[in-house]
């Protein structure tokens, strides 16, 4: 097995959360009050707030921040036990 490339793990788990971002805000504008999750994204995205333009960017950038986050982390742990398993 070949270790895992920083880079390109970082890289697309930060457009897979962002993109998640943006399918739960449109998902937020086409559903029904009764089903929407803007709570859930006002605690884990601090300083997102529903229906401001400002609050959306933030929670935008806090999504591909996070996803970037856990491909810096993820990929070195992996590539250790990879290592060490091998």
């Amino acid at each position: 097995m070949k270790p895992l490339n920083l880079l390109i793990v970082t890289w697309s788990l930060a457009i897979f959360s962002t993109v998640t971002f943006l399918l739960c805000v449109l998902y937020g504008l086409i559903a029904p009050e009764s089903l929407h999750m803007h709570e859930f994204l006002e605690i884990a995205l601090p300083g997102f707030k529903w229906g401001s333009l400002s609050g959306f960017f933030v929670g935008l950038l806090r999504s591909f921040i996070y996803g970037a986050y856990t491909g810096l982390v993820y990929v070195p742990i992996y590539n250790f036990i990879l290592r060490r398993w091998e």
